[in-house]
Protein backbone atom coordinates (compact mmCIF):
# COMPACT_ATOMS: atom_id res chain seq x y z
CA UNK A 1 0.00 0.00 0.00
CA UNK A 2 0.93 3.71 -1.04
CA UNK A 3 0.26 6.71 1.25
CA UNK A 4 0.67 10.14 -0.54
CA UNK A 5 0.47 13.73 0.63
CA UNK A 6 0.42 14.89 -2.99
CA UNK A 7 -3.37 15.80 -2.66
CA UNK A 8 -3.09 17.62 1.06
CA UNK A 9 -3.27 21.42 0.59
CA UNK A 10 -0.41 22.67 1.69
CA UNK A 11 1.17 26.48 2.30
CA UNK A 12 2.79 25.92 -1.66
CA UNK A 13 0.13 23.23 -3.50
CA UNK A 14 -3.74 22.90 -4.18
CA UNK A 15 -5.56 20.57 -6.75
CA UNK A 16 -6.93 22.92 -9.18
CA UNK A 17 -8.99 21.17 -11.99
CA UNK A 18 -9.82 17.23 -12.24
CA UNK A 19 -12.39 14.76 -14.54
CA UNK A 20 -12.59 11.45 -13.47
CA UNK A 21 -8.79 10.24 -12.44
CA UNK A 22 -7.16 13.31 -14.17
CA UNK A 23 -5.99 16.13 -11.74
CA UNK A 24 -4.22 19.18 -12.11
CA UNK A 25 -1.84 20.57 -9.28
CA UNK A 26 -0.63 23.98 -9.55
CA UNK A 27 2.14 25.73 -6.70
CA UNK A 28 0.21 28.86 -5.60
CA UNK A 29 4.33 29.81 -4.45
CA UNK A 30 7.92 28.38 -5.29
CA UNK A 31 9.32 28.23 -1.58
CA UNK A 32 12.01 26.28 -3.08
CA UNK A 33 14.29 29.18 -4.07
CA UNK A 34 17.67 30.99 -2.88
CA UNK A 35 17.33 34.57 -1.62
CA UNK A 36 18.01 36.58 -4.31
CA UNK A 37 15.53 34.70 -6.86
CA UNK A 38 12.70 35.43 -4.26
CA UNK A 39 11.54 38.72 -5.16
CA UNK A 40 11.37 37.63 -9.11
CA UNK A 41 9.44 34.44 -7.30
CA UNK A 42 7.10 36.84 -5.96
CA UNK A 43 5.98 38.60 -8.45
CA UNK A 44 5.77 35.54 -11.04
CA UNK A 45 2.70 34.14 -7.98
CA UNK A 46 0.86 37.00 -7.97
CA UNK A 47 0.98 37.05 -12.03
CA UNK A 48 -0.30 33.46 -12.10
CA UNK A 49 3.14 32.29 -13.20
CA UNK A 50 3.30 28.78 -11.59
CA UNK A 51 4.18 25.38 -11.84
CA UNK A 52 1.39 23.32 -12.57
CA UNK A 53 1.49 19.63 -12.64
CA UNK A 54 -0.99 16.61 -13.88
CA UNK A 55 -1.77 13.72 -11.50
CA UNK A 56 -3.00 10.48 -12.93
CA UNK A 57 -4.65 8.10 -10.90
CA UNK A 58 -4.59 4.29 -12.60
CA UNK A 59 -7.36 1.56 -12.01
CA UNK A 60 -6.04 -1.37 -13.91
CA UNK A 61 -6.41 0.99 -16.91
CA UNK A 62 -3.68 3.22 -19.20
CA UNK A 63 -2.79 6.18 -20.56
CA UNK A 64 -0.61 7.76 -23.33
CA UNK A 65 1.45 10.49 -22.21
CA UNK A 66 4.14 12.74 -23.98
CA UNK A 67 7.98 11.37 -24.10
CA UNK A 68 9.86 12.49 -21.37
CA UNK A 69 6.94 13.83 -19.17
CA UNK A 70 6.79 11.09 -16.55
CA UNK A 71 8.05 12.09 -12.84
CA UNK A 72 7.28 9.60 -10.46
CA UNK A 73 5.21 6.43 -10.73
CA UNK A 74 3.72 5.34 -7.87
CA UNK A 75 2.05 1.39 -7.51
CA UNK A 76 1.87 -1.40 -10.23
CA UNK A 77 2.21 0.56 -12.89
CA UNK A 78 4.32 -0.34 -16.70
CA UNK A 79 5.34 1.48 -18.87
CA UNK A 80 5.77 0.39 -22.83
CA UNK A 81 6.34 2.48 -25.90
CA UNK A 82 3.15 2.51 -27.15
CA UNK A 83 4.52 0.93 -30.46
CA UNK A 84 1.75 -1.17 -31.88
CA UNK A 85 4.29 -3.04 -34.66
CA UNK A 86 6.04 -1.57 -37.95
CA UNK A 87 3.25 -0.02 -39.57
CA UNK A 88 2.26 1.59 -36.25
CA UNK A 89 6.11 2.71 -36.06
CA UNK A 90 6.36 4.05 -40.09
CA UNK A 91 2.79 5.97 -39.36
CA UNK A 92 4.07 8.02 -36.19
CA UNK A 93 7.48 8.78 -37.64
CA UNK A 94 5.41 10.62 -40.11
CA UNK A 95 3.10 12.34 -37.92
CA UNK A 96 6.42 13.14 -36.36
CA UNK A 97 7.73 14.86 -38.89
CA UNK A 98 4.63 16.73 -39.60
CA UNK A 99 3.24 18.21 -36.40
CA UNK A 100 6.43 18.31 -34.52
CA UNK A 101 5.15 15.96 -31.84
CA UNK A 102 7.28 13.00 -30.65
CA UNK A 103 7.53 9.62 -32.37
CA UNK A 104 6.96 7.84 -29.70
CA UNK A 105 4.53 8.75 -26.65
CA UNK A 106 4.94 5.91 -24.33
CA UNK A 107 1.90 3.78 -22.38
CA UNK A 108 1.61 3.56 -18.81
CA UNK A 109 -1.20 0.74 -17.62
CA UNK A 110 -1.70 -0.71 -14.08
CA UNK A 111 -3.04 0.30 -10.47
CA UNK A 112 -1.50 3.44 -9.19
CA UNK A 113 -0.65 6.47 -9.58
CA UNK A 114 1.13 8.71 -12.62
CA UNK A 115 3.10 12.00 -11.70
CA UNK A 116 4.15 14.22 -14.93
CA UNK A 117 7.08 16.44 -14.77
CA UNK A 118 6.31 20.38 -13.53
CA UNK A 119 5.43 23.15 -16.38
CA UNK A 120 5.01 26.98 -15.88
CA UNK A 121 1.98 26.61 -19.14
CA UNK A 122 -1.91 25.99 -18.28
CA UNK A 123 -2.89 22.04 -18.25
CA UNK A 124 -6.16 22.21 -19.68
CA UNK A 125 -8.25 18.77 -18.88
CA UNK A 126 -11.07 18.19 -22.45
CA UNK A 127 -13.63 15.56 -22.30
CA UNK A 128 -14.14 14.03 -25.60
CA UNK A 129 -17.71 13.84 -25.00
CA UNK A 130 -17.71 17.29 -25.40
CA UNK A 131 -16.28 16.92 -29.28
CA UNK A 132 -18.07 14.39 -30.29
CA UNK A 133 -16.52 14.34 -33.97
CA UNK A 134 -13.20 14.98 -32.43
CA UNK A 135 -10.85 17.49 -31.46
CA UNK A 136 -7.96 18.75 -34.07
CA UNK A 137 -5.18 20.59 -31.39
CA UNK A 138 -2.04 22.61 -32.34
CA UNK A 139 1.35 21.52 -32.47
CA UNK A 140 2.86 20.72 -29.17
CA UNK A 141 -0.05 21.00 -26.88
CA UNK A 142 -0.37 17.10 -26.47
CA UNK A 143 0.39 16.23 -23.08
CA UNK A 144 -1.49 12.73 -22.08
CA UNK A 145 -5.21 10.93 -22.51
CA UNK A 146 -6.76 7.96 -21.49
CA UNK A 147 -5.98 4.70 -23.74
CA UNK A 148 -9.72 5.44 -24.86
CA UNK A 149 -8.82 8.35 -27.11
CA UNK A 150 -7.72 7.61 -30.54
CA UNK A 151 -4.80 9.87 -31.99
CA UNK A 152 -4.71 10.48 -35.88
CA UNK A 153 -4.09 12.79 -38.18
CA UNK A 154 -5.93 15.83 -39.87
CA UNK A 155 -4.41 17.45 -42.69
CA UNK A 156 -5.91 20.68 -44.72
CA UNK A 157 -8.29 20.30 -47.10
CA UNK A 158 -7.58 23.70 -49.63
CA UNK A 159 -4.78 25.34 -50.55
CA UNK A 160 -5.32 28.64 -49.06
CA UNK A 161 -5.14 27.40 -45.78
CA UNK A 162 -1.93 25.12 -46.53
CA UNK A 163 -0.10 28.20 -47.29
CA UNK A 164 -1.41 30.97 -45.30
CA UNK A 165 -3.01 29.36 -42.58
CA UNK A 166 0.08 29.33 -40.34
CA UNK A 167 -1.43 26.64 -38.43
CA UNK A 168 0.87 23.92 -40.10
CA UNK A 169 -0.14 21.74 -43.16
CA UNK A 170 -1.25 18.56 -40.51
CA UNK A 171 -2.56 18.50 -37.12
CA UNK A 172 -2.69 16.01 -34.34
CA UNK A 173 -6.49 14.80 -33.74
CA UNK A 174 -8.15 13.11 -31.36
CA UNK A 175 -11.00 11.34 -30.89
CA UNK A 176 -13.28 8.98 -29.16
CA UNK A 177 -14.10 8.63 -25.08
CA UNK A 178 -11.99 9.32 -22.16
CA UNK A 179 -9.88 12.46 -21.04
CA UNK A 180 -7.35 14.94 -23.28
CA UNK A 181 -4.80 17.08 -21.15
CA UNK A 182 -3.21 19.95 -23.08
CA UNK A 183 -1.00 22.00 -22.41
CA UNK A 184 -1.85 25.35 -23.22
CA UNK A 185 0.09 29.03 -23.74
CA UNK A 186 -2.60 30.80 -21.83
CA UNK A 187 -5.42 29.74 -18.97
CA UNK A 188 -8.79 28.49 -19.08
CA UNK A 189 -10.25 31.76 -18.32
CA UNK A 190 -9.11 33.31 -21.33
CA UNK A 191 -9.78 31.03 -23.82
CA UNK A 192 -12.96 32.32 -26.11
CA UNK A 193 -15.29 29.07 -26.71
CA UNK A 194 -16.82 29.56 -30.60
CA UNK A 195 -19.93 26.95 -31.31
CA UNK A 196 -20.32 27.06 -35.03
CA UNK A 197 -24.01 26.10 -36.36
CA UNK A 198 -23.55 25.93 -40.00
CA UNK A 199 -21.90 29.57 -39.71
CA UNK A 200 -18.29 30.88 -39.69
CA UNK A 201 -15.85 32.73 -37.59
CA UNK A 202 -12.85 34.89 -38.94
CA UNK A 203 -9.69 35.26 -36.66
CA UNK A 204 -7.06 37.81 -37.76
CA UNK A 205 -4.08 35.50 -37.23
CA UNK A 206 -3.15 31.76 -35.80
CA UNK A 207 -4.80 32.47 -32.38
CA UNK A 208 -6.88 29.25 -32.48
CA UNK A 209 -5.66 26.64 -30.52
CA UNK A 210 -7.88 23.84 -31.30
CA UNK A 211 -10.64 23.23 -33.73
CA UNK A 212 -13.35 20.59 -34.74
CA UNK A 213 -11.98 18.22 -37.68
CA UNK A 214 -15.73 18.66 -39.47
CA UNK A 215 -15.15 22.54 -40.02
CA UNK A 216 -13.93 23.83 -43.39
CA UNK A 217 -10.77 26.27 -42.48
CA UNK A 218 -9.64 28.54 -45.36
CA UNK A 219 -7.48 31.88 -45.46
CA UNK A 220 -9.59 34.87 -47.22
CA UNK A 221 -9.56 38.65 -47.58
CA UNK A 222 -10.94 40.54 -44.50
CA UNK A 223 -12.50 42.88 -46.94
CA UNK A 224 -13.69 42.34 -50.91
CA UNK A 225 -10.43 43.43 -52.15
CA UNK A 226 -6.65 43.60 -51.46
CA UNK A 227 -6.48 47.24 -52.09
CA UNK A 228 -9.18 47.13 -48.88
CA UNK A 229 -7.93 44.41 -47.13
CA UNK A 230 -4.40 46.39 -47.39
CA UNK A 231 -5.84 49.93 -46.41
CA UNK A 232 -8.18 48.48 -43.07
CA UNK A 233 -4.66 47.09 -41.80
CA UNK A 234 -6.12 43.08 -40.85
CA UNK A 235 -4.90 41.74 -44.48
CA UNK A 236 -5.50 38.17 -44.72
CA UNK A 237 -7.99 36.19 -41.75
CA UNK A 238 -8.32 32.45 -40.94
CA UNK A 239 -12.12 31.29 -41.35
CA UNK A 240 -13.46 28.71 -40.06
CA UNK A 241 -17.04 27.57 -41.17
CA UNK A 242 -19.38 24.65 -40.63
CA UNK A 243 -20.99 23.06 -37.49
CA UNK A 244 -18.35 22.40 -34.83
CA UNK A 245 -16.47 24.22 -32.31
CA UNK A 246 -13.23 26.22 -31.76
CA UNK A 247 -11.07 27.57 -28.67
CA UNK A 248 -9.53 30.94 -29.09
CA UNK A 249 -6.33 32.35 -27.31
CA UNK A 250 -6.94 35.62 -28.04
CA UNK A 251 -3.82 36.93 -25.79
CA UNK A 252 -1.36 34.38 -26.50
CA UNK A 253 1.70 35.84 -25.57
CA UNK A 254 0.55 38.76 -26.29
CA UNK A 255 1.74 39.51 -29.61
CA UNK A 256 0.20 41.99 -31.80
CA UNK A 257 -1.77 43.58 -28.60
CA UNK A 258 -1.10 46.89 -28.51
CA UNK A 259 0.78 48.70 -25.50
CA UNK A 260 -1.43 51.44 -24.19
CA UNK A 261 0.24 55.10 -23.98
CA UNK A 262 0.96 55.92 -20.84
CA UNK A 263 0.95 59.40 -21.17
CA UNK A 264 -2.66 59.36 -21.49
Amino acid sequence: MIKTNLFEPSVSRKTVGQKNNFSVIEYEKDISITPNMAETAYFASKMNVRKRQLVIGLSDSGVYVQAGEMQIMMGDIEATTGIKGAADLARKVFGSAVTGETVVKPYYRGMGTLVLEPTYRYIILEEMADWPDGIVIEDGMFLACEDSVEMDLSGRKNLSSAIFGREGLINSMFYGKGILALESPVPQEELITVELEDDTVKIDGNMAIAWSPGLDFTVQKSTQTLVGSFVSGEGLVNVYSGTGKVLIAPVRINRGISVPDANI
